[in-house]
Parts: structure tokens; C-alpha cells; sequence
């Protein structure tokens, strides 16, 4: 955590990424002016909140603004992709759509970084934050696998697809099940959110839909479960694992 408007824009313009920022509604003068504008150069999203909030977040002064430092440098996909084909590598690339619950969060990293995946793409809005829990859930896999947020999430999965890249999500919404896809040619595995899953937009794309079958009277799995599901079968696909 990071309160007082100096110490957030110093913070913004040494390049630290800025996980949240509350500012307190209606706040005025030449300091809050001076960080707005700072927000508006480096395309940052602050919420405006009552002061209230802000004096439960911390019991010192914050001037009317608290900000939460990732622990964590995101990165670009656009720089990853081109750099895995260089190496002679087939791209896995794990995209979670929305995934709010920081566990889940930390869990998926987990078994991601077991299972050799290149990078891990989110939406820059409503996707848990990257925090000391989800680092905890991951057993520091968040610090090894690259986390890539980008704002236009729509815009970042029809590049991977651009990219030569094949969209498999996973949904139940289809009859196929995730072992009908070929995961040896390069592939984003789309991962849908707790509530809502995957955007339609994103499945009207998508190359393949791929559910997990289910026998029992339980209809779905945990998030980080199904993740886990499916990485392996497609390694397993990839020759990675005897079968």
C-alpha cells in the first residue's frame, strides 16, 4: 500500500505498476489535479470513492488517495509470442477471462508454471488482483510465469488468433470435450470466470469449444480444477507426459 499523493505519483512515474487506486470523491486542489493529470498521462483507472473508505484502507494521513503497488511486472503478449516461436516452441498461452477470486488466481498460476505455459493473459478491468495472497496460493509461480494484463482484452485474443494461435475455450456450452482438440499446434486455452464464464464475444471466435465431462451429480468444477484438467491434457498431447 501506498498513501499521500506525492508518494503515489512518484510511485506512478518510477514506473511501479499500480494494481488499484482509490481517490477520494470530490477531492480538490493543486495536488489532486496534479495526480489526475498524471492518471490521464500514463492511462491509469483510479475509483472515486467516500473518505470513509479510505480511513478504513489506512489510519494515517493519505491526503485523499491510497494505491496498491503490484508485486509483480506485467508484461506485453505482443513480446512474448514472436520470441517462443523464435526459440523452435510450440505457444501455450492461458487466457482467464475475468477470474476475480485471488486463490483462484494463484492456484491456475500454479499449475500453469508446472505445466511449461508461456505466459498468462488477463483483462486489465474486473480480474483478481495480483496480491500477497494469490502470490502465496501460486508458491511464487506468479514471480516465474509472465502475467500479461492489457485494457482491450477483445482486441489481445483475436491477436493470438492473428498470431497463428488456435482459441480453445472452455465451456460447457458445446458437445465436444477437451480431448477432441489437437493442442500440438499452438494454442490459447480460455478460461471463463466463476459467475459468468467466457464472453460470448469471445466464444462467437474461438476455434474450438471443449467441456470436461462430467459423471457425477456435481455439474461443474473449481475454476483452477478444470484449468489443471485441461493444461495437462494438452501436454500430454504435446508428448510432455506418458499417457
Amino acid at each position: 500500500m501506498v498513501f499521500g499523493i506525492r508518494a503515489i505519483m512518484e510511485a506512478i512515474t518510477s514506473g511501479k505498476e499500480i494494481e488499484a487506486l482509490y481517490i477520494q470523491r470530490g477531492a480538490a486542489g493543486g495536488l489532486s489535479h496534479e495526480l489526475k493529470a498524471l492518471l490521464t498521462e500514463y492511462n491509469i483507472t483510479a475509483q472515486q470513492v467516500p473518505v470513509e473508505k479510505l480511513n478504513r484502507l489506512t489510519a494515517k494521513n493519505h491526503q485523499g488517495a491510497v494505491a496498491f503497488i503490484s508485486p509483480i511486472v506485467y508484461q506485453k503478449i505482443e513480446n512474448i509470442i514472436p520470441g517462443v516461436f523464435e526459440k523452435g516452441e510450440v505457444p501455450l498461452i492461458l487466457v482467464l477471462d475475468s477470474i476475480t477470486d485471488v486463490r483462484n488466481m494463484g492456484a491456475i498460476a500454479r499449475t500453469a508454471e508446472c505445466a511449461g505455459v508461456h505466459a498468462i493473459v488477463i483483462p486489465a478491468k474486473g480480474s483478481a488482483q495480483i496480491n500477497p495472497d494469490a502470490i502465496k496460493t501460486s508458491a511464487g509461480a506468479l514471480y516465474k510465469i509472465p502475467v500479461c494484463r492489457h485494457d482491450n482484452f477483445m482486441q489481445t485474443v483475436k491477436f493470438l488468433q492473428e498470431s497463428g494461435l488456435q482459441l480453445v475455450c472452455c465451456t460447457e456450452k458445446t458437445k465436444e470435450d477437451i480431448y477432441a482438440p489437437d493442442y500440438t499446434a499452438p494454442t490459447a486455452i480460455i478460461m471463463g470466470s466463476e459467475e459468468d464464464g467466457i464472453r460470448n464475444e469471445i466464444i462467437r471466435i474461438s476455434d474450438h469449444l471443449a467441456k470436461i465431462p462430467m459423471f457425477g451429480e456435481i455439474e461443474s468444477l473449481n475454476v483452477s480444477v478444470s484449468t489443471g484438467v485441461i493444461l495437462y491434457e494438452a501436454i500430454r498431447q504435446r508428448g510432455l507426459v506418458k499417457s
